[in-house]
């Protein structure tokens, strides 16, 4: 049972910014800057790709509105949207989650964008997987 779902079954307390029927809001404890907020969706899935569509609209739904409410409440103007999937990608919660990062200023949180090339024939390569992987 991971932390997040601990904090769905309420045997963890925690600060909540906004619930509604398939996702929960609440204040990170450990925040990279202040005002900095887990999304979850109540479905307990390890990753994106494994949540049901109700659950992905549903977090579709949610991330504008606590957005604007970390703002409103921060007076931040910029913020990060993360969301990781997988060991590889720096998951460290087994439980879909999306962290809004209030921007104040460049502490708390670093990228490396380490950008290659797009290979013309690759990029059939993939387009085609993918658009039949979406056909199924």
């Amino acid at each position: 049972m991971t932390v997040f779902a601990k904090i769905l079954a309420g045997t963890i307390p925690c600060h909540r910014v906004y619930e509604d029927e398939f996702v929960l809001a609440f204040l990170d404890v450990g925040p990279l800057s202040d005002g900095h907020v887990l999304v979850i969706p109540k479905e307990a899935k390890a990753q994106m790709h494994q949540l049901s569509d109700e659950s992905a609209a549903a977090l579709g739904r949610a991330l504008p509105r606590v957005a604007r409410a970390v703002l409103a409440a921060t007076g931040a103007t910029a913020y990060n949207i993360l969301q990781n999937n997988g060991a590889l990608a720096h998951q460290a919660v087994m439980h879909v989650h999306f962290h809004i990062v209030p921007r104040f200023d460049s502490s708390g949180l670093a990228f490396t964008w380490n950008a290659g090339t797009l290979d013309n024939e690759r990029a059939k390569v993939l387009v085609t997987k993918m658009q039949a992987a979406l056909a199924q």
